[in-house]
């Protein structure tokens, strides 16, 4: 089943829609240029988590693209909505989108989607898995030199996103982390990746940096506070794809798959440790509660 609450002034904890029925106009700008934004949480038992670091997170893509949306006690009310009219379930995955709207409408469409996980999340959290090294096709600078890219925004054009992913898969892999063209690593199209190192004792959380033009990741942020506290030492890159493979761990994170363990890359075997794994789930899960 899925839930459709469209943030509307006239509704003050949003429109309920029919999800079975057409609901965006043909000239929405979302629908034709793929002009729009979008945030993924995952609500467990009801709550949802990093509720505060997603809308941030909306709000920073927003303003890179120029976007007015409602403000967040409007999506907080109708994401409480969208999870009050879901049936009861462990886990729900809620979208929170916003489009440009109508063409010459000069007002935004935006709603909130809140539906049942994919399966697939919950075995690759458990079994890991295979990814491939893609090239993303630009240098590890062009988020700097070219902000118009929107590299650091979350927006709907996941088309190149979605390519990857169906040609990792062709290639009887999982997932993929992608490159830049002067050898850094990146992202994966749905998630942040991390490396773990344990040298003389002490414990060492990696991601890449963030100014190589990836976004931000909300999960990597709430697991590096509690890492922190935890005794954890964190680093931010630059990595290389060598760093990939001399790492005691290597994950990609996501609100909803949460730390997916990799277990190969282009073939070769990467070590994984489930006690690493459950260790920083568990630290993940802590700071997800904020």
């Amino acid at each position: 089943m899925t839930v459709l609450v469209f943030l509307d002034p006239a509704h003050e904890n949003g429109r309920v829609a029919d999800a079975s029925k057409p609901q965006l106009m043909a000239t929405d700008q979302g629908v034709t240029r793929g002009d729009g934004i979008f945030e993924t949480l995952l609500v467990v038992d009801g709550t949802p988590r990093k509720l505060t670091a997603h809308l941030d997170r909306l709000a920073v893509s927003a303003e890179a693209m120029d976007l007015v949306i409602p403000p967040a006690a409007a999506w907080e009310k109708a994401i409480a909505t969208a999870i009050a009219e879901h049936p009861p379930a462990d886990e729900l995955a809620v979208k929170l989108l916003v489009t440009r709207g109508v063409e010459g409408a000069g007002s935004p469409t935006a709603w909130v989607q809140a539906g049942l996980p994919g399966t697939s999340s919950r075995e690759q959290r458990e079994s890991g898995i295979d990814v491939l090294l893609l090239d993303r096709g630009y240098d590890s600078s062009v988020a700097e030199r070219a902000p118009w890219l929107l590299l650091g925004a979350k927006t709907l054009s996941y088309a190149v996103n979605m390519a990857a992913l169906r040609y990792a898969k062709k290639q009887d892999a999982d997932d993929v982390i992608f490159t830049s063209s002067d050898g850094r690593v990146l992202e994966g199209p749905t998630s942040t990746v991390l490396i773990a190192t344990v040298r003389n004792g002490v414990k060492t959380l990696t991601t890449p940096l963030l100014e190589s033009g990836i976004l931000p990741g909300t999960s990597q942020g709430a697991l590096f506070k509690t890492a922190a506290e935890a005794g954890w030492q964190l680093g931010y890159g630059p990595l290389e794809p060598h760093d990939l493979f001399e790492a005691d761990g290597v994950w990609l994170v996501s609100s909803i798959r949460l730390m997916a363990p990799v277990r190969s890359i282009d073939g070769k075997e990467i070590p994984v440790s489930r006690e690493l794994t459950e260790e920083l789930t568990g630290l993940l899960v802590k700071g997800s509660r904020a």
